[in-house]
């Protein structure tokens, strides 16, 4: 959910009259090396130069002139964004672990599924830190809220409360918002998919959610592929999936849709969508707004 949360503080802050620019890692990217690569309305790259994470975020805030600045120097990125875009905010996807910038407020995600990863750090278990590093955030804010029990979310906020006295907690849940034909364009509204089969392909941290949101909708989940996050998908498999797919329309996601190999569309017969999804902040939203909001002092705001 980092990266829905991302544009979430994006759109947040364009809408409050800031300029926002993004800083990503860019993981997963082909080409560039520690270049910096920027996107924005006016300019545009491939995904293979920027990753799948910056090019779908370029996609989604089109129109907003946020420009997306990928290196894995994240240094480097900063210094290219004030030089050249002269933004108020700098927004760090991904970024808890990386010290070299000076943060005004670190905001951490606890997934609802698994907000600690089983409690074992990277090889071990899923953490790159240990629970303890939440005395640095600001804000956790824990996604997939409507996906657990309330119990098991009251554990996920005790936990992060015990590790930093205090901490502020807010909830939210990804919301789907429409499907996009991605061969000829077309929008449809959620009533679309009521009633129907489907077949899904994800290579994405929680495919449960984006296959539950398909559900949610009315649809029929007849066969669904999921892959390792990032992952390229190659001409076997796609054409693999077709054999299986049985003329069914294919949703997949937009994090997805740049992975697919050249001349996908002429190995996909029929139907193949993307699913739009966006972060709704349902609990503590004065508290996300705050964390959010830190930057006023700085522009002398009331």
């Amino acid at each position: 959910g980092k990266t829905p949360a991302v544009l979430l503080a994006a759109q947040t802050l364009k809408k409050r009259g800031f300029k926002p620019a993004i800083l990503s890692r860019g993981y997963g990217r082909k080409v560039g090396g520690r270049d910096v690569q920027v996107l924005r309305d006016q300019r545009s790259a491939s995904w293979e130069e920027t990753g799948d994470e910056p090019w779908m975020m370029h996609r989604a805030l089109k129109g907003l002139d946020i420009p997306i600045l990928v290196s894995p120097d994240r240094l480097a990125a900063a210094e290219t964004a004030v030089r050249y875009y002269s933004p108020d905010v700098l927004l760090l996807d991904d970024g808890f672990g990386h010290r070299r910038l000076r943060r005004d407020a670190d905001i951490v995600l606890l997934n609802a599924l698994d907000p600690f990863g089983g409690g074992r750090l990277l090889p071990a278990g899923d953490l790159r830190e240990p629970a303890s590093a939440l005395s640095r955030a600001a804000l956790a804010l824990i996604p997939h809220a409507d996906l657990v029990t309330p119990e098991l979310l009251a554990e996920s906020r005790a936990a992060g409360e015990e590790a930093r006295p205090g901490l502020p907690v807010a909830e939210a849940v990804h919301k789907a918002e429409g499907l996009y034909g991605l061969k000829d364009d077309a929008r449809h509204g959620l009533r679309w998919l009521k009633g129907r089969k489907v077949c899904a392909l994800s290579a994405i941290g929680s495919p449960e959610s984006f296959e539950a949101e398909l559900k949610k909708a009315g649809a029929e989940v007849v066969q669904a592929w999921r892959y390792p996050d990032h992952h390229p998908y190659t001409v076997t498999e796609i054409r693999s999936l077709e054999s299986l797919r049985a003329g069914l329309p294919l949703v997949t996601t937009f994090k997805d849709f740049p992975r697919l190999p050249k001349d996908w569309q002429e190995m996909l017969a029929g139907e193949v969508l993307a699913l739009g999804i966006r972060l709704d902040v349902t609990k503590g939203k004065a508290r996300w707004e705050e964390a959010v909001g830190r930057f006023r002092s700085a522009r002398g705001d009331e």
